[in-house]
């Protein structure tokens, strides 16, 4: 009984020291500064070289190196991370007037600000996504109902975006694109309509699921291998796709916990 008492005593203490440990990480998820026109739900873009933009971002950025972030991880090719090196190693504060990307109007503004060496490249880009096939086996399985909402989906993403820019601001779309109806929305998809997708004996739609969990698991790899132990808070910028996955990851994981950018602009 002794022996019992003493492993509760030391697993009490343990979960406890755990949860004092938690690393921070500030989960940013934004919708493409560039946009190149690639996602399936297609979205105008916002103008975020614009003063009052520019204005926002410096705010936006100036309160994240407050928060001071010990790395910042973006979405960047792990795999040519020498060429992330390289970009970050020449690129000035002019370049803030140039180029409208996200990873430099808030990640490599960030890290300037704060003096680091580098950004962390986490993107994995062998992972599929074959949406048209996805829409090609609805229609072999005769899943019109499906394919009807499947682009009615779609349709809604771009037209709600697109209403968004008309009248939020820079800052206001950002804490929207992180805010829980956004994630709900960027999950709901992929299991609500997609993993349906096919006959009973074509996986399409669970595979086109699969994959990009898959996508999503293995960037949130290299966030837990990438993060030392001396780091205690931690930037991750991504679009929000990703991020609203990461979430789901970051729950069960008991290293870490996530600081919303609401409460680091408020």
């Amino acid at each position: 009984m002794q022996k019992i008492i003493l492993l509760l005593v030391l697993f009490t203490l343990n979960t406890a020291s755990a949860q004092t440990k938690k690393k921070q990480i500030l989960l940013i998820g934004t919708f493409h500064f560039e946009n190149p026109g690639l996602d399936v739900a297609k979205v105008n873009t916002f103008n975020v070289m614009s003063e009052k933009s520019q204005k926002e971002l410096e705010n936006i950025t100036n309160k994240i190196k407050a928060f001071g972030p010990d790395k910042i991880f973006v979405e960047w090719n792990y795999e040519k991370q020498n060429n992330l090196d390289k970009f970050y190693a020449k690129n000035t504060d002019s370049l803030l007037h140039k180029d409208a990307d996200e990873i430099v109007q808030l990640a490599l503004r960030v890290a300037k600000k704060l003096g680091h060496q580098k950004l962390y490249g986490i993107d994995y880009h062998h992972a599929n996504f074959p949406y048209d096939s996805l829409t090609k086996g609805m229609k072999q399985a005769n899943q019109l109902d499906l394919l009807k909402s499947n682009d009615e989906t779609m349709a809604y993403y771009s037209n709600s975006f697109n209403e968004k820019i008309k009248k939020y601001s820079l800052t206001e779309l950002l804490i929207d694109s992180n805010s829980k109806e956004s994630n709900n929305k960027n999950v709901e998809w992929y299991l609500g309509t997609a993993n349906k997708a096919g006959k009973t004996d074509n996986f399409v739609g669970a595979y086109l699921v699969s994959e990009w969990y898959r996508r999503n698991l293995y960037m949130y790899a290299l966030i837990q291998k990438l993060t030392e132990s001396k780091d205690d808070k931690i930037m991750v910028l991504l679009g929000a796709g990703h991020t609203a996955m990461m979430r789901e990851f970051i729950k069960y994981d008991p290293n870490f916990e996530i600081v919303e950018l609401a409460a680091i602009v408020k």
